[in-house]
């Protein structure tokens, strides 16, 4: 029972929409009829600006913490799979008719919590491809899969280290759109403006 109501809370902090209360909050209005159409930080940053996507961001990080935090107040043999709960709500939330975002950063603050000195060598990775090649997406998707992996070499237990692989695949598949405009080279690099959009 307590492992149900851990992953229930994982779930519904992970579900809650930042971007979207953000952009609300400004102004701007549904985040979802902009841009890419997703809730997270970059296409805050593209429809709202910088200290928006900021915002955004440090909300989804924390909201990721925070879920697996106190999915494990309540149950601390469910911290593992609070991590996966928490992303899964953010993928598919109930407060938006389960759509939601590509679960990047709140996957960054379940890590976090869950295998923190395995993300030490996600960021740079992250930060190196993102300012290189400018695109946001090939670098987060560098940076979910260098978690397990960094979660298997720093001796994890087995428990995080699934459930960190689970949050990478889920964060690959949410980007599988992204992966095929990689592909065709028509994905938007950081900064770029769509045809016929000003400068």
């Amino acid at each position: 029972m307590t492992v149900a109501l851990a992953l229930l809370v994982a779930y519904v902090v992970g579900a809650v929409p930042v971007g979207f209360m953000v952009a609300r909050a400004i102004g701007v209005g549904d985040i979802r009829r902009q841009g890419s159409g997703n809730i997270g930080a970059t296409n805050v940053l593209r429809a709202a600006g910088r200290v928006a996507a900021l915002v955004t961001l440090a909300g989804d990080i924390i909201k990721g913490w925070s879920a697996v935090a106190l999915g494990a107040l309540i149950e601390p043999q469910a911290v593992a799979p609070c991590a996966v709960a928490a992303v899964v709500g953010n993928c598919w939330s109930v407060f938006l008719r389960f759509r939601g975002g590509k679960g990047v950063a709140t996957g960054l603050g379940a890590f976090l919590y869950l295998v923190p000195r395995a993300v030490l060598p996600a960021v740079p990775v992250w930060l190196i491809v993102t300012m290189t090649f400018r695109y946001v997406s090939l670098g987060s998707l560098l940076a979910a899969v260098c978690v397990p992996l960094g979660g298997v070499l720093l001796g994890y237990p087995r428990s995080a280290v699934a459930a960190t692989g689970v949050v990478a695949a889920i964060v690959v598949v949410r980007h599988r759109e992204n992966i095929a405009r990689l592909f065709a080279g028509t994905e938007r690099r950081l900064g770029e403006k769509r045809s016929g959009e000003a400068a």
